[in-house]
């Protein structure tokens, strides 16, 4: 996995998402209960940013049509989505906050 800085640690406020592209990838980063999540930013539903949503009990909601998505897995809590979004491995080296957005072989 290759892990490449997204942002500074400094640059994240609890529980509002931040919208960085990585290597060409949307990814919503979010800083709750503690931790640094990286989810896909478009969502699976209706293809709009869900860095523009609401964070609350470590989901993300899609502000259009409300679907939630648990940061840690990437699984939608309800209709109407059906699909979960990807999820990135986070690494926290000083203030840098590094996402890896490749797949493993």
């Amino acid at each position: 996995m290759a892990f490449v800085k997204a942002c500074a640690l400094s640059e994240l406020e609890s529980d509002t998402p931040k919208r960085v592209e990585i290597d060409g990838t949307p990814v919503s980063l979010v800083k709750t209960e503690g931790e640094v999540f990286a989810i896909n930013d478009i969502c699976s539903h209706a293809n709009v940013s869900l860095s523009e949503g609401e964070v609350e009990d470590c989901a993300i909601e899609c502000w259009l049509h409300g679907s939630s998505f648990d940061l840690r897995t990437g699984k939608p809590s309800g209709l109407p989505a059906t699909r979960p979004v990807p999820v990135y491995p986070v690494k926290i080296q000083g203030d840098d906050v590094l996402v890896s957005v490749t797949q493993e072989s």
